[in-house]
């Protein structure tokens, strides 16, 4: 059975919030079947941006970078992004020490 992108983004927050990682929607997307981006803000200048992509060898899915570097150009692209998908949702996740929680069990 596969979540819908509302219950996958509420899950995602909670388990941020468990160990306590600020993380906030920035843009709401289709509740059933929207993409999820996740961007990774350090709190140092730089970030990074998430997709879920789909590997056809292994037929798993798993997140892979999007874009990486100074937030403003991050920032650029996950725009982009928006004006492409009006079903995207973004999520920024804040944290100093990098992390996203996107290789646990779960969330890939």
């Amino acid at each position: 059975m596969k979540l819908t992108a509302e219950i996958w983004v509420s899950a995602y927050l909670t388990r941020l919030r468990l160990v306590e990682i600020p993380a906030f929607v920035v843009q709401r997307g289709d509740a059933t079947a929207g993409a999820v981006l996740i961007k990774l803000n350090t709190l140092d200048g730089l970030a990074c941006c998430y997709q879920r992509s789909f590997d056809l060898m292994t037929g798993e899915r798993t997140w892979m970078v999007l874009v990486e570097g100074k937030e403003p150009v991050v920032d650029s692209s996950i725009s982009k992004q928006r004006g492409f998908d009006p079903d995207l949702w973004v999520i920024e996740v804040e944290d100093k020490q990098g992390r996203h929680l996107l290789d646990e069990p779960g969330l890939e």
